[in-house]
């Protein structure tokens, strides 16, 4: 762009030169809402030519993930009784997420849980109904409470970083479920198959009719609700969204930083557990080797598709539990049930390319 200044005798020309650059915005930390709508039509176009490059057509395989999830009574339920763990491991993840403390150890807490669950039904076999599923409940809830601890205390009073932390501990809990399953409590009558002796009707959870969805689903709903209201309505939720949106601002109005990372860690690792014990006693009615397929990971991507929204975590949770199930589908036509896999994978990846998008801004000198 260019002007020019009369100056009585002459004529100065006065040039102008606009750029444009691109910057790196850490301090947004909102991104729209259609970044998680286009992470997932992204990952299916990225899986639909890998899936093409084989030989099948992709919209025949989606389709019939699609059918296979959602296209019959029997699919409908079986998705959602996989989203049950995926909801009360993705909600965990997002009360930790929210003030970000990355929780990346739902999946050994998640088996802490089932442990815990199982060990009331060894220790106390007589136990009736209305008491075997509390105790297995509360059992299930202050294990995972407890492996959530052990990663919150190392963070507070001695800086250790908590991808590490709860990381390394995913590897100790499945340790520790290889050694009770392959020992103390082993069936004696399983085959020599590594598990514990199977539940009995008052140590299982209810189901609907002759189907597999147990009431599981209502600790999930219950526990959306609760976590709504608390965060919307109570100064702890109002706390938490300070401490989540301006670290520093909550430090210097005297909210107690320490105090919210081991209650919220607690909570988180709770919910994982009881996630566990709803599996162990609404589904594999005991405990084996590989009684989690890695619901804990799963669920950060559904934490982070739904934006740690309670409400979007259902949605995210449903769509992640017919991805499984769809996946199953699939081998009617001779694909693997990885292609699921590898439809998180891509969703996960687009995500994390979409939020790092939206912060970079362009700006004008």
């Amino acid at each position: 762009m260019s002007g020019k200044i009369d100056h009585g005798a002459g004529v100065l020309t006065e040039k102008k030169r606009f750029s444009l650059r691109f910057e790196f915005d850490m301090s947004r930390t909102r991104t729209p809402w259609w970044t998680p709508v286009l992470s997932v039509l992204l990952a299916l176009v990225f899986c639909g030519v890998f899936i093409a490059a084989n030989g099948m057509n992709p919209f025949t395989v989606y389709y019939k993930m699609l059918t296979g999830a959602f296209g019959s009574e029997y699919g409908i339920t079986e998705t959602l009784v996989k989203s049950i763990p995926l909801l009360l491991c993705g909600l965990g993840i997002a009360i930790a997420y929210r003030i970000s403390v990355w929780n990346i150890g739902a999946e050994g807490q998640f088996i802490a849980g089932a442990m815990a669950a199982t060990a009331v039904t060894v220790y106390l076999p007589n136990l009736p109904g209305y008491a075997a599923i509390p105790a297995m409940m509360i059992a299930s809830i202050l294990a995972g409470g407890f492996w959530g601890l052990l990663t919150a205390i190392p963070k507070t009073h001695f800086q250790v970083n908590e991808l590490i932390s709860s990381l390394m501990l995913n590897y100790v809990a499945l340790l520790a479920l290889d050694y009770v399953v392959f020992g103390p409590w082993k069936d004696p009558k399983g085959f020599n198959f590594p598990g514990s002796p199977m539940f009995t009707d008052a140590q299982s959870l209810p189901v609907l009719g002759s189907t597999r969805l147990h009431i599981g689903l209502l600790f999930g709903i219950a526990a959306v609700i609760i976590y709504f209201l608390m965060v919307q309505y109570t100064r702890w939720g109002y706390e938490l969204r300070l401490l989540g949106a301006n670290p520093h601002a909550a430090r210097y109005s005297g909210i107690h930083i320490k105090r919210h990372i081991i209650i919220v860690m607690l909570i988180s690792g709770g919910l994982a557990g009881l996630a566990g014990m709803s599996e162990v006693s609404g589904v594999t009615h005991k405990l084996m080797q590989g009684v989690s397929p890695g619901y804990g990971y799963t669920a950060i991507i559904v934490a982070w598709l739904a934006k740690l929204n309670p409400v979007g975590i259902v949605v995210s949770a449903i769509l992640f539990g017919g991805l499984i199930v769809g996946g199953y589908s699939v081998q009617t036509i001779g694909l693997p049930s990885s292609i699921s896999d590898m439809l998180q994978g891509a969703i996960l990846f687009f995500l994390i390319a979409g939020d790092m998008i939206t912060k970079f801004r362009m700006r004008r000198s």
